[in-house]
């Protein structure tokens, strides 16, 4: 294998920023390369926070893959003196009659000895007074999970990155007919090139992503807690997944108000021209949740709004693979909504491969997932 001495990585999210910190630890002379500051708020990886679990079913590579991002941006919480992940705990809620998901995440976590506990029904009321929780059959606990401050957490990344000796430079790649990128109209020069620009992905590589990646609106919704209740803050709520109504949040913190998502898959979105704003059927929608979930804040006033855009593959797994046509080039597509959490992990697991150190995971390669067992999928 030659030695390789340089790298140009285009994407400066949390795949791009982990990826040029892990090549520039390696030794190389890297540049990281963005249309934008890092952080932007048009960036999957931009936004306040998200939500960082191990439980993802039967899937044990990306429970322990989780447990690495969580050390990961950790260590680099203490590296930077910045707060990065807030451990508060997540609970996953298993709905009466649907618990398939959950059940399956509990055996996953007892085989990997990840710290977790049931909470049965009858417990919930009094571990979580501010949720209606009367058709939840238990709650699958973590102990250990919490959040990551998303774009804080990119930042800090591309300014450790920075300290150790990388260049970050503001520049747009585009791609030739061929899909090789190029940089100033000239195909970038490097011995190695990673490609890690999300949603972005799919437009700069027609031939070989575009049928793979279904890039859609993702709208957010922060509420005011009421004024002097404690109730919904960090400190005494957790993260939580309600697979069982296509929802997730974030309790309030950092100054942020308590979050709530609902997954809701919409017409594609055009990422140059449209604006980001959230739609008044999103927002009934969700204060419809609220009512039903969180009746104490169904008429508090919307904090805070934001519209991101995720490139989702069918199976839900990331496409981390080499172009099929120019071997050293390694493209970082599908992030699915769940990447951020895994950080630093990615990171090195992408230099890696563009150093040719190990394959990629069968399940990173691209190829076609039109047929998938949805019972396989990491979410």
């Amino acid at each position: 294998m030659a030695r390789r001495t340089t790298a140009v990585v285009v994407g400066a999210g949390v795949a791009g920023t982990t990826t040029a910190l892990s090549l520039r630890r390696e030794g190389l002379d890297v540049t990281l390369v963005d249309a934008w500051e890092p952080g932007h708020p048009g960036a999957a990886s931009g936004g306040e926070h998200r939500i960082l679990r191990s439980s993802h079913g039967t899937d044990e590579f990306y429970a322990q893959l989780s447990r690495e991002g969580r050390l990961g941006w950790l260590e680099l919480g203490e590296q930077t003196g910045e707060e990065l992940f807030v451990q508060c705990g997540a609970v996953m809620l298993a709905k009466e009659g649907n618990t398939a998901w959950e059940d399956a995440s509990k055996k996953t976590l007892e085989r990997l000895g990840i710290p977790h506990f049931v909470a049965p029904a009858h417990e919930l009321p009094v571990r979580l007074p501010v949720m209606k929780a009367d058709d939840i059959a238990y709650g699958l606990w973590e102990p250990e999970a919490g959040f990551v401050y998303a774009q804080r957490a990119v930042q800090a990344a591309v300014r450790q990155f920075l300290r150790e000796g990388g260049k970050l430079r503001r520049a747009r790649v585009v791609t030739d007919e061929a899909e090789r990128p190029l940089l100033d109209g000239k195909p970038i020069a490097a011995d190695v090139v990673v490609m890690a620009c999300g949603a972005w992905m799919s437009g700069l590589f027609p031939r070989t992503l575009r049928r793979h990646l279904d890039v859609v609106r993702q709208n957010v919704i922060m509420i005011a807690t009421p004024p002097g209740e404690t109730g919904y803050d960090h400190t005494e709520f957790p993260c939580w997944i309600d697979h069982g109504n296509g929802a997730y949040g974030i309790p309030a913190a950092g100054g942020f108000g308590f979050k709530a998502v609902l997954v809701w898959r919409q017409l594609h979105i055009d990422l140059d021209r449209e604006d980001r704003i959230v739609d008044e059927t999103s927002i009934a929608r969700t204060r419809r949740y609220l009512a039903a979930r969180f009746p104490g804040l169904a008429d508090q006033p919307i904090s805070q709004m934001a519209v991101s855009q995720i490139a989702n593959t069918a199976d839900t797994h990331f496409m981390i693979d080499r172009h099929p046509e120019h071997r050293g080039m390694v493209l970082v597509a599908g992030d699915s909504g769940h990447l951020l959490k895994h950080g630093m992990a990615i990171g090195r697991f992408v230099a890696g491969l563009a150093l040719e150190r190990h394959e990629t995971d069968e399940r990173f390669r691209i190829r076609d997932r039109s047929s998938v067992d949805l019972a396989s999928r990491p979410q």
